[in-house]
């Protein structure tokens, strides 16, 4: 019998295209941090199509997080949230960063679903390391295998040298995006040795990781490599264009005192002398042409190749009419942005002073979505106000056009949710703001700050990971805790609404969406 035990305690390795690596169990989870899917991305590596992770000999340990590309700082936020999400991933930056996580139940034939997380942070910043995504959890309660995934970001992933340098810097825009297409390779080939299934893989990412999942769907070379998606708080309709992107690459260029026929000594500068020519040469950019749907300035760029068109402007891609999808937000996206903000913070912003602020974003159209959000709710606040309509304007409009018009071709099914959970941090000031479902997502409730649960939340978390798993093995939401969830459609826009008391609502803000639309499209 003891040996037995001493089995069952073994450290699990398996076998991988590039050597074996060693993991660990956790609470019955078999984890595995830290493995390379890619090579080191510097020197002549840098801005370059990833290439295979170098081969190793013996047993690689791949116990701890490793990867972290280097990155723009996160956005400022007011110091006391810190305790409200958890603790950050503070491992050094590096360019070998084409790293990936795995947690799987079983290292069997299980075929079990495979949930491949894509991290947020606007393609800019951010990591797969953060205990919020710790999957152990959602995988063992809900017997999937779940992959994370770490790749090149801002300026190392999207500076797109195409035409200003030769032809080997033709993919140089979208090398963050293409670290991604063999990372779903890597799942592809090793997904059975992990006891997952290489046929039923799902996308799921969240704010900048919904922009990725965005972005795989109009993309090619990732045709065939998953078969569902999801996005959370991300949507992106539109992507920067060549014009936009050399204008962007040849500002880098000037503020390093750089010519074009100099790009090896680019690709040789140290990462703080490339990361400080990020916030100048973004700021010689005009604002974009469609404001609230152009987004991210290093990010994604629509080549003609590697993303052939718009993803989802003025439709939605045909490469992608086999893939159900999933997609929704939170309720009160702007909150957390609007946090370091006294006037929105104090609740002291007025009438007139909401006006100012929506005319900058909706133009002609403000006056009347003013009036209208003060008459649809007219106990709040003009701070709460703002919160809301810079929520929809962010983000709802954007998830509401893409979700229509991927419906509009009838392929595929799309489940739309809006997740209304509002924290009690803060005395509720943070309402249910961008990021708030993510530990609900993976169950990870237990790893972020106590005042920003409530005695019902972990109810709410069995229900969501339950969903969000569900979905990636039958293609379809519908489970045992949720009320019957009809698919998104024009006639009646059915949202599942997740809460303590979970629901659907047919078209929310149906009288507001269409003026919303006509100021996002122009």
């Amino acid at each position: 019998m003891a040996g037995d035990v001493g089995t069952l305690i073994q450290p699990p390795i398996v076998e991988t295209a590039s050597g074996r690596v060693r993991g660990a169990i956790s609470d019955g989870v078999h984890v595995f941090k830290g493995i390379p899917y890619g090579a080191s991305t510097g020197g002549s590596n840098r801005f370059m199509p990833p290439r295979k992770p170098e081969p190793w000999a013996g047993v690689r340990e791949a116990v701890a997080y490793a990867g972290r590309s280097p990155q723009a700082p996160a956005a400022q936020q007011r110091p006391e949230l810190a305790t409200v999400w958890g603790s950050v991933d503070t491992l050094p930056v590096g360019e070998d960063c084409l790293t990936l996580h795995v947690w799987t139940p079983g290292l069997d034939n299980g075929k079990r679903p495979v949930m491949v997380w894509l991290h947020g942070g606007a393609f800019s910043y951010g990591s797969a390391n953060s205990p919020r995504y710790d999957s152990t959890r959602l995988s063992r309660r809900n017997d999937v295998v779940v992959v994370a995934v770490n790749h090149r970001l801002n300026i190392f992933g999207h500076l797109d040298l195409s035409e200003l340098g030769s032809e080997r810097f033709a993919q140089s825009g979208n090398a963050g995006v293409l670290d991604l297409v063999a990372a779903l390779e890597w799942v592809r080939e090793h997904a059975h040795c992990f006891g997952g299934d290489p046929g039923n893989v799902t996308i799921f990412g969240q704010s900048g990781g919904g922009g990725k999942v965005s972005a795989l769907l109009t993309m090619p070379r990732a045709k065939g490599l998953f078969h569902k998606a999801i996005i959370q708080s991300g949507a992106s309709v539109r992507f920067a264009e060549r014009e936009r992107t050399t204008r962007l690459a040849d500002a880098v260029l000037k503020h390093l005192g750089l010519r074009p026929d100099q790009l090896d000594a680019l690709q040789a500068l140290p990462l703080e002398r490339l990361q400080e020519a990020v916030v100048p040469a973004q700021a010689t950019l005009p604002r974009p042409r469609q404001p609230l749907l152009d987004r991210y300035n290093f990010g994604p760029v629509i080549d003609g190749s590697v993303l052939p068109g718009q993803p989802f402007d003025p439709d939605a891609p045909a490469l992608s009419d086999d893939i159900p999808l999933m997609i929704g937000g939170t309720k009160d996206e702007a909150a957390i942005f609007l946090a370091p903000d006294d006037e929105v913070w104090n609740r002291l912003v007025t009438d007139a002073g909401l006006s100012e602020r929506i005319a900058k974003v909706a133009g002609g159209a403000a006056a009347d979505l003013v009036a209208y959000y003060k008459r649809h709710d007219p106990a709040a606040s003009p701070s709460d106000r703002l919160i809301t309509m810079l929520s929809m304007s962010n983000f709802h409009v954007r998830s509401m056009l893409l979700a229509e018009r991927k419906a509009a071709r009838g392929r595929a099914p799309v489940w739309m949710y809006s997740f209304d959970w509002e924290t009690p941090a803060f005395g509720g000031k943070l309402k249910s703001s961008h990021s708030v479902e993510v530990p609900f997502v993976f169950d990870t409730l237990h790893v972020i700050g106590e005042g920003h649960r409530t005695p019902g939340s972990q109810t709410l978390a069995d229900r969501v990971s339950k969903t969000w798993a569900t979905f990636a093995r039958k293609g379809d939401p519908a489970n045992d805790l949720l009320p019957a969830w009809p698919t998104y459609e024009a006639a009646g826009r059915s949202t599942m609404i997740l809460d303590d008391e979970c629901r659907v609502v047919s078209d929310p803000d149906g009288e507001v969406r269409p003026v919303w639309s006509k100021v996002a499209i122009g």
